[in-house]
């Protein structure tokens, strides 16, 4: 897919992406790999990085925002990142079964699992479900194009997008942006 964006999400891939990790056999932890791209944004090797500290409050609860650390996010830009419902829910579900340490993704070893192995287990689940032009970049993407069509919705600008991608620079931001023809129209149609 060299010189193309991933392609984005849709309500009904997401819901067919849920309903076949349901089935796996690490339906707990393959839930929230997919969520955590999809609902937080988070890259390949954030996911792979992520440990229980970074997703728990000092009481040991599931947080209220996800601390993304300079250490594992892309050119250290760190970031905090609001904790979507569905991604806590997930998360909740998951922190049952571990002491809250250690990494939140686990690879059927026990141990870390690398960022490679992440891309790896996007590419087998597009494959899977026949999702062409999507890589472990699209849930990134999705968030991102879903933020900025929102944020008049919440009051935010796109700086504010930029800040919850983790990008230095707004136009990295911009890039990301899936551009919509119908809503071009109903914008026009509206001056």
């Amino acid at each position: 897919m060299p010189g193309r964006q991933a392609k984005i999400i849709t309500a009904g891939m997401l819901k067919r992406m849920l309903d076949h990790v349901a089935r796996s056999p690490t339906p707990d932890r393959d839930r929230v790999i997919v969520l955590l791209s999809v609902k937080a944004g988070m890259r390949a090797v954030e996911i792979a990085g992520l440990t229980w500290p970074m997703v728990l409050d000092p009481r040991g609860h599931v947080a209220d925002c996800i601390s993304i650390h300079d250490i594992i996010a892309k050119k250290h830009g760190g970031r905090i990142v609001p904790m979507h419902p569905d991604l806590r829910t997930a998360l909740l579900a998951l922190a049952f079964f571990s002491e809250g340490e250690g990494p939140v993704i686990k690879s059927l070893r026990g141990g870390n699992m690398q960022p490679n192995s992440i891309v790896n287990w996007f590419v087998s689940l597009f494959a899977a479900l026949g999702f062409e032009g999507c890589s472990s970049h699209s849930g990134r993407r999705t968030f991102i194009t879903s933020a900025a069509r929102n944020l008049h919705r919440a009051g935010c600008s796109l700086r504010d997008v930029q800040m919850l991608a983790g990008h230095r620079s707004l136009e990295t931001t911009e890039r990301y942006i899936q551009c919509d023809t119908r809503g071009q129209r109903r914008l026009v149609d509206l001056l």
